[in-house]
């Protein structure tokens, strides 16, 4: 598609983020970044030239919008070979099902789910904290730059999440912040923070991930401690047998309950194999969870890359001659 050479760094990242529609908004708040750190270093490095100037002066060096894009589409699709885990898929539904246990991510997201709880107390923490010094600070002359240095604060720590995310789960997640280099007077900073519709979520991101939390570890304790349990029963059983307790395998559960299924030669089995398709069902629904929770993670904290205000509002300011 044929289109005008930008005129300007704002005009620059619009097009670029034109030419990366429909790619993930993790890769195009990291593309956008990488651009604008360069391009305005490059503007700062030769303050006697426009930035059309410096733009056509470069063109050749960083590439137009399409070919920067282009690049970057590139690169991501290596990447997603390079770090794919090769396996071999099964054919049967059995397979499938059990096939669970040679993914590494099913593992990884199930660690997920148990260190949520810490993650979501520490985010609540920090959240809720730094709320509530911000309105108790606002009518101090320190209450501003507080509110600054706990949304600053807030931003690294969902960059954090992010990364935490992509390594549990494998969904790709932003590895650049939004940058922050504009020059802008220092109101009217506070005022593109508080229009940032990502100020909010992110805050509402961290608030939410405590109950979200419990409620992930609850599921992958119980589900680990009731499937390992029953798991076990048949090997204890074994053991009793061989007379590893000083007691017989009809001695060592003679007081368990439901005596019917206990007293069986069969229950016990039962139970294991019970046991078995319920720790592969939690790790099919943790590989689930993790997945889902990537995607309403970066709902939530991945900058809008669409048709924002801030690009309209970019598009109505005039451009340099």
């Amino acid at each position: 598609m044929n289109r005008s050479a930008p005129r300007s760094i704002d005009q620059y990242l619009r097009q670029l983020r034109e030419e990366l529609a429909g790619a993930d908004a993790a890769l195009i708040q990291d593309a956008s970044y990488d651009a604008e750190e360069y391009l305005r270093a490059e503007v700062a490095a030769h303050p006697g030239k426009s930035e059309s100037d410096v733009l056509e002066l470069i063109a050749s060096t960083y590439g137009a919008p399409d070919e920067v894009a282009s690049a970057y589409r590139d690169t991501e699709i290596k990447v997603k070979a390079a770090m794919a885990t090769p396996r071999k898929e099964a054919k049967s539904a059995l397979g499938r099902f059990f096939g669970v246990f040679l993914d590494p991510r099913a593992y990884t997201s199930l660690f997920f789910l148990l260190l949520a709880l810490p993650t979501g107390i520490i985010y609540f923490v920090l959240t809720v904290t730094g709320l509530s010094l911000s309105a108790g600070f606002s009518v101090l002359i320190i209450g501003v730059p507080f509110f600054l240095l706990f949304m600053a604060i807030c931003r690294v720590v969902s960059l954090a999440e992010g990364r935490l995310i992509e390594a549990m789960t494998g969904v790709r997640m932003p590895r650049r912040p939004v940058y922050q280099g504009k020059v802008l007077g220092f109101w009217a900073r506070i005022g593109e923070m508080l229009k940032d519709p990502r100020t909010w979520t992110t805050i509402a991101y961290f608030i939410l991930r405590l109950p979200i939390g419990i409620l992930y570890f609850v599921i992958a304790v119980a589900g680990l401690s009731v499937s390992l349990s029953l798991i076990a029963l048949p090997i204890i059983g074994v053991l009793a047998q061989a007379g590893w307790f000083g007691m017989g395998g009809v001695e060592v559960f003679s007081t368990a309950q439901p005596e019917w299924v206990f007293d069986t030669g069969f229950g016990i089995p039962i139970l294991g194999l019970g046991g078995l398709l319920l720790l592969t069902s939690l790790m099919h629904l943790a590989r689930g969870i993790g997945r889902l929770h990537a995607m309403f993670a970066k709902s939530m904290l991945v900058a809008r890359t669409d048709s924002s205000a801030h690009d309209a509002a970019q598009s109505a300011a005039p451009l340099p001659a």
